[in-house]
């Protein structure tokens, strides 16, 4: 049961995966502009996490053979074709546009759940979009032909829809006692993510002498190793496994609602950091997708048996997300 006190410190910790996972743009936006790759730098962070959490894939080495679909849908979804759209776009749109287009996963699920499986959803969920949706026009003013890159958001849009890949796996991943450890799903991902983003980065052909040097943050030089280790150590593994335990003490609803200010930390830190400041119209249909996305994943079903109508968090980019592999029911 969870206590007053527990929830508390759920609340702490899960804003402290917020916090971790808003900054992942912020680090790798500079790593970008001084010539690296963004693909490669998906690479670098995916596959330098795996190696951190080497141990507990081996800990956790009996899921190969009991869920190894789930594994390969993580990997793949989650891990790789999340990060990779996600920075890909950032490096053509300011971070904080790609992130809040990202958040237009919870609609997508909840048109998957309509209309392909054919399960009801609430009404409450369908404000959620509708507001998510007319809160993304005034993100890309759309009023003035779509002012910016229009490759750039097809790859953020490209990422809400890895996320909604990733839901559909997540509903099926496990619905009775022994469902899989959200950490060990998470190591796996992220070796699978590894080995699948090897052969499409292919960092043999990287400079890796850029790694040695700095790159500018809003004027000021930054060493590449620095911002790299934020990446991977902050924005990747603190921030999984934060998130992991944030849901555990929560729920999966309630910590899903509290990384909606995920979006609004990066928006903050790429305007502090990194000087890309957004028009009023843009900021203010930054508020409507996260209303929306708060309203969309807040009402949640009270039976399995009910209507279908939360989401979840970003990439990569969720620990949030691997803590609801029991069909989207609160963690024990």
């Amino acid at each position: 049961m969870r206590t007053s006190s527990g929830r508390s410190a759920g609340l702490g910790i899960a804003l402290g995966s917020a916090f971790a996972f808003g900054g992942s743009g912020v680090a790798a936006k500079p790593l970008i502009e001084a010539g690296l790759d963004p693909l490669h730098v998906v690479w670098l962070r995916v596959a330098g996490s795996a190696l951190v959490m080497l141990p507990l894939a081996w800990r956790h080495r009996a899921l190969v053979l009991r869920r190894p679909a789930l594994l390969a849908g993580f990997g793949l979804l989650a891990v790789a074709g999340v990060q990779a759209c996600y920075f890909a776009a950032i490096s053509r749109i300011p971070v904080g546009v790609a992130l809040l287009i990202e958040y237009l996963a919870p609609a997508l699920v909840l048109g998957w759940v309509r209309f392909v499986q054919r399960r009801p959803v609430t009404r409450a969920a369908v404000v959620g979009v509708v507001l998510a949706a007319a809160g993304l026009a005034c993100v890309v003013e759309v009023w003035a032909g779509l002012s910016f890159d229009v490759l750039g958001l097809l790859l953020a849009l490209g990422a809400a829809c890895c996320q909604v890949g990733y839901f559909v796996l997540s509903d099926q991943g496990g619905d009775s006692d022994d469902a899989p450890d959200p950490l060990g799903v998470i190591a796996y991902g992220l070796l699978i993510g590894a080995a699948v983003l090897t052969l499409v980065a292919r960092p043999w052909g990287m400079d890796w002498s850029l790694l040695a040097d700095s790159a500018g943050m809003s004027g000021t030089q930054v060493p590449a190793a620095l911002l790299l280790g934020w990446i991977v150590l902050i924005a990747t593994v603190l921030a999984y496994v934060t998130g992991v335990v944030s849901v555990r003490m929560l729920s999966p609803q309630v910590a899903g609602v509290v990384a909606c200010l995920e979006a609004v930390i990066a928006t903050v830190l790429a305007w502090v950091l990194l000087g890309q400041h957004l028009s009023a119209p843009q900021i203010a249909g930054g508020a409507v997708v996260l209303i929306g996305a708060f309203i969309a994943q807040s009402q949640a079903p009270k039976a399995p048996s009910g209507p279908v109508a939360e989401g979840g968090r970003e990439a990569a980019r969720g620990a949030g997300r691997a803590g609801e592999l029991s069909a989207g029911q609160p963690a024990p």
